[in-house]
Parts: C-alpha cells; sequence; structure tokens
C-alpha cells in the first residue's frame, strides 16, 4: 500500500517507457482499487460480519464503536467516498456540521487542536469561518482511520492504509515469515485483493506481470497477488522490482521466492525490463538478462548482469497515467499544518528532474546504491516537454519532484524554461538546504510555481552535520530556509535524532534550533525520524569512524538492509534515543500549528534536570544568523 491520494510513479515511468519501445503495456493500481471495494457499502457489511465473528472480550474500542454504529458506517461510507474524490463537493456542509459521520475513537484527538475550553470542536483557528470543505476532509479523514483501525483489529494486524504489514519484509533475513503469511488462508481483505488481480488479469490477457514493490508495506500484497496469478494462471511470467528490491534484496538466496516470481531485477527497471522482455521473446538467453535473479534448474539462485548500459535519464521518456484511474484517488487531510498536508492532499504528477543525488555523500544515506550513486539529469527543454504532454493527458496542473535532491542548477533552468514558455504550473519538491538557493533564485523558483520545498536539517548542530558530511550549516540553513519563506515558499524540514555520538544536550539544542526556526517563520513543517543504520550507507561500512559498532547480521537469504548498532554516547544518562524521540516528536507537532513555540526546550522531554539539561543555544542564534 501507497498514498491513496495520488499514483506512486514508478509505474507511470516504466509504462511510458515501454510504450514508447513499442511494447504494450498497461498499469493497474490495485492498492487503490483494495481500499475502495472495503470502503464501500458492502465492504463495510462484509467488515461488520468480521468484526463480530472476533472475541467479544477482547475487542478493541475501534472495534466496539464500529459494531455500536455499523448501520451509520455503511449508509455514509459511499457518499464520504465520493465527497473525498471530488465528486460531491456539497456533501462538505454535512460533514462538517459533526452531525452526519459516526465518529470513533480518532475523533479524540480533535481536543488536541480546541482553542476554546468551553467549546472542545471550535476549529475556527484552523480553517475559518468558510473553511467548511477542509473541515470536512479533516473529519472523513478521521472517520477513515476510525475504519483501518477496525481492519487492523478484527481482520489483519499489519493492516495500515500506508505501511501494511511491512513487519514481514523490513530486513528480513529469512523468507519465513512472509511465507507462514502467505500460506494462511484469505482474510476478507486477501480475498478482496485476489478477486480484483484475476479480474485485471482477464481484462488484459498478459504473458508478463510486473510488480512494482517501493516500500516494505508493499511487499506482503505484491506477493499475495504473484501467488493468485501463479495459481490461476501458471503460464504467466511474473517479475519483482521496485525500491524495496533495490535496497533489501541485493544478496537474495532463498530459491522460496521463485515459488511466486520468475524474475527479480535490481535498481532501475528500464534496461532490465528491455532485456527481459527480449529473453521471453526468445530472442537473448538467460545468461544475458541486467541486474536480474533468477532460480535454476537445480532450484538455486542465480544472479546475472550482463554489461549493457543503462538507458540515460534523457531517454526515459515521458512517463504516462494511462489506465490509472485519477478521478478516483482520495484527497485525504490528515494533518492541518498547510505544508505538511501536501503528502496526503491533492493529485499530485509525480515527476523526477534527475536520476540521484548529485551530492552524495550523507553519511546516512545509501550513496552506494544505483538510485543514489548514479546521477543523470535531463535538460530543462525536455523536462518542460515532459511536463506540458503530462498536463495535457491528466488535465492536472500539480507537480511533485521526487528527486532525493533536485539539483539547484537543474531547478533554475526548469523555472526560466516554464517562465519562458508561459507553462503554469503549482509544483513542489525535495533539496538539500545549500547556498547555492539565493534569496534570488528563491523568487526565481516561487515564480514559476514552486509553493513548497522540503529538505533535510537532519540534527540541526553543526558538529553532527560535519560528521554527517551533509555539506550545510545551521546558519546556512537558516539563511536558505528564510529565502524561501520570505518569496511564498512553504518549508519543511526533515528531521533525525539518535545519530552516532548524539548526546542529550545534542537533541536539546537541536530543538531549540529548530524551535527558533518556527519561530522567526524559516520553517513551517517537520518531522523527526529516527536514525536507522542501513549496510549500503558510510555508517554502515566504516562504522568505527563514527564511533559506534555494529550488532553480528544473522545469514540472511532475504531482506537485508538495517542494521543495528551500539551507541555508548548516552551511557550512564539515564535515558535513551527513544525517549528523547517522544519529546521531540510532540514538540514538532505543537510547532506546527503554532503552539509551544515559548516554552523552554528541554520541558518537552518530561526528564529531570539531572537527565536532561537546559538548552546551551543563545536565543538570538538563528536571528543573528539572518540578519
Amino acid at each position: 500500500m501507497t498514498q491513496l491520494n495520488t499514483p506512486y510513479p514508478s509505474t507511470a515511468y516504466i509504462t511510458g517507457f515501454l510504450r514508447e519501445q513499442g511494447i504494450d503495456a498497461v498499469q493497474h493500481d490495485l492498492a487503490l482499487a483494495t481500499v475502495l471495494e472495503l470502503l464501500s457499502k458492502p465492504g463495510l457489511a462484509q467488515l461488520q460480519a468480521a468484526a463480530l465473528a472476533t472475541d467479544e472480550a477482547t475487542r478493541s474500542a475501534a472495534v466496539n464503536s464500529f459494531l455500536d454504529h455499523a448501520s451509520s458506517y455503511i449508509s455514509t461510507i459511499d457518499p464520504t467516498i465520493a465527497f473525498l474524490q471530488g465528486r460531491d463537493s456539497t456533501l462538505c456542509h454535512r460533514i462538517a456540521s459533526r452531525g452526519f459521520l459516526p465518529e470513533g475513537p480518532r475523533f479524540a484527538s480533535l481536543n488536541d487542536y480546541a482553542d476554546d475550553d468551553d467549546n472542545p470542536d471550535n476549529l475556527s483557528w484552523a480553517f475559518g469561518a468558510l473553511g467548511h470543505s477542509d473541515r470536512a476532509r479533516h473529519l472523513a479523514t478521521l472517520y477513515l482511520n476510525d475504519i483501518a483501525d477496525v481492519l487492523r483489529d478484527a481482520v489483519d494486524e499489519g493492516f495500515q492504509f500506508v505501511r501494511y504489514a511491512e513487519s514481514l519484509a523490513a530486513s528480513q533475513p529469512s523468507f519465513d515469515a512472509l511465507a507462514t503469511a502467505l500460506a494462511q488462508p484469505a482474510n476478507l481483505i486477501d480475498a478482496t485483493l485476489e478477486r480484483l488481480t484475476l479480474a485485471t488479469v482477464a481484462e488484459h490477457q498478459p504473458t508478463l506481470v510486473v510488480l512494482s514493490v517501493p516500500f516494505p508495506g508493499a511487499v506482503y500484497a505484491a506477493f499475495r497477488i504473484a501467488q493468485t496469478i501463479r495459481k490461476h494462471h501458471p503460464y504467466v511470467r511474473i517479475a519483482l522490482g521496485g525500491g524495496f528490491v533495490n535496497t533489501e534484496l541485493r544478496e537474495l538466496s532463498d530459491p522460496r521466492v521463485f515459488d511466486f516470481v520468475d524474475f527479480v531485477s535490481l535498481d532501475g527497471g528500464e534496461r532490465p525490463l528491455l532485456c527481459l522482455i527480449e529473453h521471453l521473446r526468445g530472442k537473448r538467453g538467460v545468461s544475458r538478462l541486467v541486474r536480474t535473479f533468477t532460480r535454476n534448474a537445480e532450484g538455486a539462485v542465480v544472479y546475472t548482469n550482463w554489461q549493457e548500459p543503462d538507458v540515460a535519464f534523457e531517454d526515459v521518456g515521458t512517463p504516462t497515467w494511462d489506465g490509472l484511474p485519477l478521478m478516483r484517488y482520495l484527497s485525504l487531510l490528515d494533518m492541518l499544518n498547510p505544508m505538511n498536508r501536501l503528502w496526503s492532499d491533492g493529485r499530485w504528477n509525480k515527476l523526477t528532474v534527475a536520476h540521484g543525488c548529485y551530492w552524495k555523500k550523507c553519511s546516512f544515506c545509501d550513496v552506494s546504491l544505483d538510485y543514489i550513486s548514479r546521477y543523470d539529469a535531463a535538460s530543462a527543454t525536455t523536462l518542460v516537454d515532459r511536463i506540458e504532454r503530462i498536463v495535457a493527458e491528466t488535465g492536472q496542473t500539480g507537480f511533485h519532484l521526487v528527486d532525493e535532491a533536485a539539483p539547484p542548477k537543474v531547478l533554475k533552468a526548469l523555472a526560466t524554461e516554464l517562465i519562458a514558455r508561459g507553462v503554469h504550473i503549482s509544483w513542489w519538491g525535495n533539496i538539500r538546504f545549500e547556498k547555492t538557493f539565493t534569496p534570488e533564485l528563491c523568487q526565481l523558483l516561487a515564480h514559476s510555481g514552486c509553493i513548497a520545498m522540503s529538505g533535510g536539517l537532519e540534527v540541526a548542530s553543526d558538529r553532527l552535520l560535519t560528521l554527517m558530511q551533509k555539506g550545510v550549516s545551521i546558519d546556512q540553513v537558516a539563511r536558505v530556509t528564510k529565502g524561501f519563506a520570505d518569496a511564498g515558499v512553504m518549508v519543511h524540514a526533515y528531521l533525525m535524532y539518535g545519530f552516532p555520538t548524539q548526546t542529550v544536550q545534542d537533541t536539546v539544542d537541536a530543538l531549540e534550533y529548530v524551535r527558533q526556526l518556527f519561530e522567526l517563520g524559516c520553517i513551517h513543517s517537520g518531522f523527526f525520524h529516527r536514525f536507522v543504520c542501513t549496510v549500503h550507507s558510510p555508517v554502515g561500512k566504516n562504522p568505527a569512524q563514527f564511533g559506534v559498532t555494529l550488532t553480528p547480521l544473522p545469514a540472511s537469504q532475504f531482506a537485508k538492509n538495517d542494521v543495528g548498532f551500539i551507541d555508548t554516547t548516552l551511557d550512564g544518562s539515564g535515558t535513551t534515543h527513544d525517549e528523547l524521540g517522544a519529546g521531540l516528536k510532540k514538540a514538532i507537532y505543537n510547532y506546527m500549528h503554532g503552539i509551544g513555540l515559548e516554552t523552554p526546550a528541554h520541558t518537552w522531554f518530561g526528564l529531570p534536570k539531572s537527565v536532561c539539561p537546559r538548552t546551551k543555544v543563545k536565543p538570538d542564534v538563528v536571528e543573528r544568523a539572518l540578519y
């Protein structure tokens, strides 16, 4: 499962590329189709039956609430989905009134936003007097989240809209857990996915099915799809690729994977797929496949990498959304923060301006892998040509640039070309907060349609930023983010905690820097991620250089990515990074809603003074960097 508001771009890129090569290709989003089947009147009736079959003594609050109001859920689900798809905007008034939808445990979060003790439903600070539509979408999103909790508690404990059953696949050295889950009888969610899979295969009669698996949360469903096709259409060949495969299955050796699929290909999919199709047409032997795992006649896994050049990014063609039901995606409003909501709100045309990362030095990143290390950009003319074709096809002018870090030179050329050709779009993307983004460049990007930028501040500590080889300083980040903010561009900061040698003092000081950035309007949104060491990163490859010792990994035949490590920095402090992380996330959640910016940074952690010191950062350090 991936986002519900817009298609994941991998199938659009591959479909567009194959069609430009004269190969008949179609695409389907079975994740969206499955969710829409479950979130329908018949789907909720089936969910009610499944919930009633659970043990009454152990039912969760979400299940009990759903069963108490099942008839209301069943009668309101179809019009609510139509509203979230933009097909019935007039329903917003009834939803916003709080009298239309049943309200389960997720609605308790509304109390977090209340600004009037006498009226806990007062959301006017967030939506204003006329913000009925946004208010209604936020309430409808809470309603869907309540239903998702019921699916999790009554049907499948791994269910989530985005990270479905990811624990079965993420960094699992053995295929055992996934094999066991796939051997279980189909539950309501599985049966829905299987039925849709068979209908799709019957419609198109494919000879080759390619499954794109971007994240661990998409792995279980991908194997269920493969299992279904293998059982009912054994002569259809199946290939597996995507981000999860590229990062975690590089040392694949378990032959049981090939009970479900025939091929597993790594990295950029264009060249491996062309070679694979030639192989299936009898024009290329298996020994000339590119970056592809197969199982040989003796039952052993074989990796073949015939040396052929990758397709240049300039030549990968224009992605196509043909075949994807663009009007059926759900525009959700999980977070009230205007910047943060972009990830789930609205249908964005996903586009990449370059393959890989031009910096490729950050010590926490998978810089040794192709998706980072092989940098290859396209010209501004080519990019705007693609943009115009996509707008003509989809009728929508919103673009999310999904690069690891979009290069400033390419963005400048892109903005100049958009303006020169009079192409009007709204776009946002991910960058490094480097000094090249001057106030003048920020203004140019905004003039071309840039509405938001996200970038990695990571740990706001110059010592740790240097250790990370991030190539930026706190003062520089402050100036760049303020330049974007002054240009009317919203800014999101990716933040990190638990990096090697990070002390409690580092963490408190980092939060103080972040507080000042929010207070001065430099950033508008942020999220703290727990640092994870991967085997492909500089930390994973040279741990001693970063003051840590890796935990030995078990022998792996399946997934391998995350690796544990020992960092004695916090020994004796009486706390852990996880405890500190809870305080960081609480603080950032409040900052994004304009709350608590006068609260001393150390108080968010709720720890005694002996454990959690006050910040050593001066209260005007960011202001002095700016002025």
